[in-house]
């Protein structure tokens, strides 16, 4: 996977166990994670929360061999970016890799998003509410941009699941309404809610005052 990625124009550096793993993308700068959960010692869902909290803007993709719909839930609710089972092509892989890549940079031209009170400094990965910030993991943000982009719109669960972590509803629904839930207890208040499910139908965002 390594020389793929150099291959594909990207700078590596490997980790041979969980506990290395931490210590260098603690240590140093790095755009992504490509981080497997069967590791020595360390396995990777203890990594990627314990890279979660020392780097929660951190892009990171799971491998696993693992068929488990169950292991595919807890890595993307422990805040992996997106989740590639065992055995896939290396084409398959650096496009995913690309795309994560993407998305954390941010695929739009406008610096602001604004909507009622909640403003999105896009340049910055920024967010307040009512003039407060608010943190955000890397896919609490993209999931709060792409609801706001679409102010008013019901959007699927399916096509959330698409457009925020790439992968199809095979997966679970359950990742969304996890992030959905994390996002109303940052951002509404007792006079609004912004995020609101639809039954049957899906989520959507309204501005409000």
């Amino acid at each position: 996977m390594a020389d793929a990625l150099r291959v594909a124009g990207y700078f590596t550096t490997e980790a041979d166990s969980g506990a290395k793993a931490i210590e260098l993308a603690t240590r140093s700068p790095f755009d992504l994670v490509v981080l497997d959960v069967n590791m020595p010692w360390v396995d990777g869902f203890t990594v990627l929360e314990n890279l979660r909290r020392r780097k929660p803007h951190l892009p990171i993709i799971m491998l696993t061999a693992r068929d488990e719909r169950d292991d595919i839930v807890r890595g993307l609710k422990l805040g992996a970016d997106d989740y590639i089972r065992k055995p896939f092509g290396l084409e398959e892989f650096t496009l995913r890799v690309s795309a994560v890549l993407r998305r954390a940079g941010g695929a739009t031209d406008v610096t602001i998003l604004r909507a009622g009170d909640v403003e999105i400094d896009m340049s910055a990965s920024s967010v307040t509410h009512a003039g407060k910030p608010i943190s955000l993991s890397p896919t609490e943000f993209r999931l709060l941009v792409h609801l706001m982009q679409h102010p008013g719109k019901v959007l699927s669960k399916n096509h959330l699941l698409e457009s925020i972590w790439g992968i199809d509803y095979e997966t679970s629904t359950t990742v969304v309404e996890t992030y959905v839930s994390y996002l109303r207890r940052k951002l509404d208040c007792v006079d609004h809610e912004h995020i609101i499910t639809v039954r049957g139908f899906g989520i959507k965002f309204e501005a409000g005052g």
